[in-house]
């Protein structure tokens, strides 16, 4: 697929910039991008304008106000297409449905979706937090990173298999499946997933699950 150069280059900086939490010259940013330093001037001149980009007293440019307004659209954008995904996971394991996200070493639940034909159903509220090494939903993101020398084996088994299983460890009897939002380039760190007190057929939720994570993911990649 054939791209623009100009804009191509454009998001390129915008992305370095981002990763440099103390900033970045002009002069360092121009070495990364492979440009001549007036080239990088122009570049730097529009994400100026558009207020994506900002600079610091000692003239280092950082994310500007216009990078945050458009950070803070993802997410509904994101919930509004994932909304008849997670419909569907949960009637399709007739159990309760969800997608989490990783905030620090906390799991916070973003969207939560019940079964249109049970009764019996687990209280797992948007907004619930606990720690991101507890549950399916905090392990299958933890299996998303980079392997570590003292993670727990349900990670690693989480990354062998691609989707995590766990019992009683956010409520007594609860059996939760969740696997990773997969995104190349930029990791979401959000997994999807069902939890139910009884009667989950663990391996067909799996099944249900690995496909609705496909599906959110080609919501943000494609």
């Amino acid at each position: 697929m054939s791209t623009l150069q100009t804009l191509d280059r454009g998001l390129r900086a915008l992305d370095i910039v981002s990763q440099r939490p103390e900033g970045i010259s002009v002069a360092e940013l121009a070495a990364e991008l492979g440009v001549h330093r007036a080239i990088c001037y122009r570049i730097v001149a529009t994400l100026e304008a558009h207020s994506l980009v900002s600079r610091t007293d000692a003239g280092r440019l950082r994310l500007g106000v216009g990078a945050a307004v458009l950070s803070s659209r993802f997410e509904p954008q994101f919930l509004h297409g994932a909304r008849p995904v997670l419909a569907e996971l949960a009637d399709r394991t007739r159990a309760t449905a969800f997608i989490a996200a990783a905030e620090g070493d906390e799991c916070v639940v973003l969207m939560v979706a019940e079964p249109t034909d049970t009764v019996l159903r687990v209280g797992y509220r948007v907004g619930s937090r606990h720690p991101l090494n507890l549950g399916a939903s905090g392990v299958a993101i933890l299996a998303m990173r980079p392997p570590g020398s003292r993670e727990p084996e349900s990670v690693r088994q989480a990354r062998r298999d691609g989707y995590s299983v766990t019992t009683g460890e956010l409520e007594r009897g609860a059996v939760g499946v969740s696997a990773g939002i997969r995104t190349e380039g930029h990791p979401l760190e959000r997994s999807v997933g069902v939890v139910a007190i009884e009667g989950l057929d663990t391996d067909k939720a799996a099944g249900a699950v690995l496909d609705a994570a496909q599906r959110l993911a080609r919501l943000v990649t494609t």
